[in-house]
């Protein structure tokens, strides 16, 4: 009887346990979701998803509007690509106005000079003026983006930090997915005009977003300039950041190239890769979140690195539609963790999160998603396509050595104070 009751007991006290452990468990994520979705998380997420909105409505009806005013191919290249030329020039400019003004002012100016960019739309003509109007949606993007990114750094907890980098990333995704086939219906809908003015209220809405953000509170400016860094970069990021710039690199090549390797491979919709890319970094953003903060940073990097090194060099040796498809899934995932996780692991990294330091980040990514189509556009000539995706995968390899064999090695040498 003793022995039943020793027994009897034994369960009751695992079970009690276990139910514990599951109550807390629970109570450990209620508590994680509470922390991250605060009122300023949610501003500015949904301030950053209205501005990209009405960014990517521009991707697919800005060329068509161009041609329809008579520009020639040569001046659509220009108005189109001097955007990114903008926005990369910005971005240190960006962060050092970080280090004087609030996130919040920084976001409000921003907004409304885009929703200003839209007006000029309607009421200027290329090609001179319409490429100041593109310069200042450049300068706009990097402030947003750059202002965004700085003020989710501030009011999140570290150790939710990259989970909620992760959130905040899809709202660009999900802007990709919704806004262009969007723009393209209201265009063949309504015209232009209208699309220019649904735009400019679709900015007013990042504008009331962001005014509504109360924000941490503004430390007082330096009045000399930190160690590590110079007026407008800082140098102390640049190191983890690098990692990152090759990721970019590889990014800017796919997205620049991967269409017409598929045309050639007789492919009709190369889009069925990109809308399986998104749909992987969607789902992973949203459903892996825990992942980024359950790992450490520098695992989660090291293995998404892998993946996109295995999809580079299966792209590669790809031809039919369903591997482009499998190519694509594994590829989002890698799309889905390394952004944020290199984001916060920078930062740490660094031991600085202010406007100077995600400018700089900021700016070494836009860097590396510029320059990639631009090497690799010279050797597809001379090798073709295969060869640049193999190419591509080396350079994600010498990315995985870089920060398995200098990056972690530099952070974990560094003193403990």
């Amino acid at each position: 009887m003793r022995s039943l009751e020793y027994h009897s007991n034994c369960k009751y006290t695992t079970g009690m346990r276990y139910y514990v452990s599951m109550d807390n468990e629970k109570t450990r994520s209620t508590h994680a979701i509470r922390d991250l979705m605060n009122r300023d998380f949610v501003l500015g997420f949904f301030t950053f998803f209205a501005y990209m909105f009405a960014f990517f409505t521009l991707v697919p009806t800005l060329p068509i509007y161009l041609v329809r005013l008579g520009s020639s191919m040569k001046e659509i290249g220009i108005l189109v690509g001097i955007f990114s030329i903008s926005s990369l020039a910005s971005r240190l400019f960006a962060g050092k106005a970080l280090s004087r003004y609030s996130e919040k002012t920084v976001m409000l100016s921003a907004a409304l000079l885009f929703a200003v960019t839209f007006f000029a739309c309607i009421v200027l003509r290329p090609f001179w003026p319409f490429l100041a109007v593109r310069l200042f949606q450049g300068v706009a993007y990097a402030c947003l983006d750059t202002a965004v990114f700085a003020l989710i750094v501030k009011v999140t907890k570290p150790s939710y930090l990259g989970r909620a980098l992760g959130y905040l990333t899809l709202a660009p995704g999900l802007a990709t997915v919704m806004a262009p086939s969007f723009g393209m219906f209201f265009v063949n809908r309504f015209g232009f005009t209208n699309l220019f003015l649904f735009c400019i209220g679709v900015s007013l809405c990042a504008l009331l977003f962001s005014s509504l953000l109360k924000g941490p509170k503004m430390a007082k400016p330096d009045t000399g300039v930190p160690t590590g860094s110079t007026f407008f970069l800082e140098r102390k990021i640049i190191v983890p950041a690098t990692s990152a710039l090759f990721y970019y690199f590889t990014s800017g090549a796919v997205m620049a190239f991967f269409s017409l390797y598929a045309i050639q491979c007789g492919i009709k919709n190369p889009g069925y890769f990109f809308s399986a890319c998104a749909l992987m970094a969607v789902a992973g953003r949203a459903l892996g979140g825990k992942i980024l903060d359950s790992w450490k940073k520098e695992n989660v990097i090291l293995v998404f690195t892998a993946t996109s090194m295995v999809a580079m060099v299966m792209l590669s040796f790809s031809k039919t539609l369903p591997m482009f498809i499998f190519v694509g899934l594994l590829w989002g995932v890698g799309v889905a963790f390394i952004l944020p996780a290199s984001i916060a692991y920078a930062f740490d990294y660094a031991g600085l999160s202010g406007g100077t330091a995600v400018g700089t980040f900021r700016a070494l990514t836009d860097l590396g998603f510029a320059v990639g189509p631009m090497v690799m556009g010279l050797i597809v000539p001379r090798a073709g396509y295969q060869v640049m995706f193999l190419c591509l995968g080396l350079i994600s390899l010498i990315n995985l050595a870089y920060f398995q064999f200098y990056v972690r090695r530099k952070y974990h040498a560094r003193p403990t104070v």
